[in-house]
């Protein structure tokens, strides 16, 4: 495809930046090639631009969902209430964690769990609501955080990729009591390997993911104070990560300018069957660009013909898919996630496409939607 969807070249001006690091870390007399001084730098320079009690570096945000649950309690005999939409771990890292996933339906247009229906599932098993922030939008995490206070519940903020999205002033990942960020190489602030982690403004929460990730460990090595688990942050990816943070703002408002410009483009098209996300750039994170399609597949063919990549995220909602359904009621409908499925069409949104491309990605979904009957 002359326009990918996943760019080959993502870290191509820090090549030599990432090599140097590998021979610098490699040779040095320490041997730390995990959690050394540079993954610590690395938290506290997340912690203190987000003003976060603790960063806890994982392996992934899939590992650091789960530490979150267990850090708050969740257990065997628990519901957790999760989208109907989305990644696999909103619903496997539940389950990892003993507790048994309950779906919600999403907002047909936001794409995002919807409240409403999140309350009406919440039973006397219900120990937590895991809302998780969907490609372009924040889920509505002042409506859950009321939510999780008035019923009691826990709030588990699955802001994988809304890194740098902020909401009434609070970042993505503090609206909870943790949530928690990826790093896989797509993500906002992706790098050349899996990585993720855990924010909280709760220092006892914290602590306890610090300990989790690392096998159960407290301050001395060797002495297990809980079973956790291999969830460890690599040296070489800490160090590439603080050298790649002073560039993250710019890359992210290149994002967000190809946004507003998609959405410009694509607002006329909603009666000709492609729906933009909604305008705007309050609680936005700019992942990733979805329309709505009525004719999905074509749209997609209509691209590809032209040398435009797409991609399908997800092309089954969680509780249809065979690892989930046994979770799910048999008579379960979720007809906004199946609709969703159905139309979903992500477009190319990375910081370096060129305007000529962002330009000819959009005529092309223009040209389609204009041919197309009213």
């Amino acid at each position: 495809m002359d326009v990918p969807f996943f760019p080959p070249d993502l870290f191509e001006d820090d090549r030599k930046v990432m090599l140097d690091l590998i021979g610098e870390i490699g040779r040095a007399p320490e041997q730390k090639f995990i959690l050394g001084e540079r993954t610590k730098e690395f938290e506290e320079l997340l912690r203190e631009s987000l003003g976060a009690a603790d960063v806890v570096s994982c392996g992934s945000a899939t590992a650091a969902l789960g530490l979150v649950l267990r850090a708050v309690g969740v257990g065997a005999g628990d519901e957790v209430v999760v989208p109907a939409f989305g990644c696999a771990p909103l619903a496997s890292s539940v389950l990892e964690a003993g507790a048994t996933p309950v779906f919600a339906d999403i907002d047909p247009h936001r794409l995002v769990v919807d409240p409403e229906d999140v309350e009406r599932r919440i039973t006397a098993r219900t120990k937590a609501i895991m809302p998780a922030h969907m490609f372009s939008i924040m889920a509505d995490m002042p409506r859950f955080a009321a939510l999780a206070e008035q019923r009691g519940l826990r709030l588990v903020e699955d802001s994988a990729v809304a890194q740098g999205a902020v909401l009434r002033g609070v970042p993505a990942g503090l609206w909870g009591e943790a949530g928690v960020f990826s790093f896989v190489q797509v993500k906002s602030f992706g790098m050349p390997g899996e990585g993720g982690a855990v924010v909280t403004r709760d220092a006892e929460i914290g602590a306890r993911v610090r300990m989790l990730r690392n096998h159960g460990q407290g301050a001395q090595r060797f002495v297990h104070e809980v079973v956790g688990r291999n969830s460890r942050f690599d040296e070489i990816q800490a160090a590439f990560q603080i050298h790649r943070f002073p560039g993250f703002a710019a890359r992210l408002e290149r994002r967000a300018a190809i946004a507003d410009f998609y959405t410009r483009r694509f607002a006329p098209l909603a009666d000709r069957g492609v729906v933009a996300p909604p305008p705007g750039r309050e609680g936005r994170c700019y992942y990733v660009y979805c329309v709505l399609a009525d004719d999905r597949d074509a749209l997609r063919d209509h691209l590809a013909a032209r040398g435009i990549a797409s991609h399908v995220y997800y092309p089954q909602p969680l509780p249809r898919q065979a690892a989930f359904a046994p979770c799910a009621p048999a008579d379960g409908r979720w007809p906004h996630a199946e609709l969703a499925s159905r139309r979903i069409l992500a477009l190319p949104i990375y910081p370096h496409l060129t305007d000529a491309e962002v330009e000819r990605v959009a005529d092309a979904v223009c040209a389609f939607a204009e041919r197309a009957p009213q």
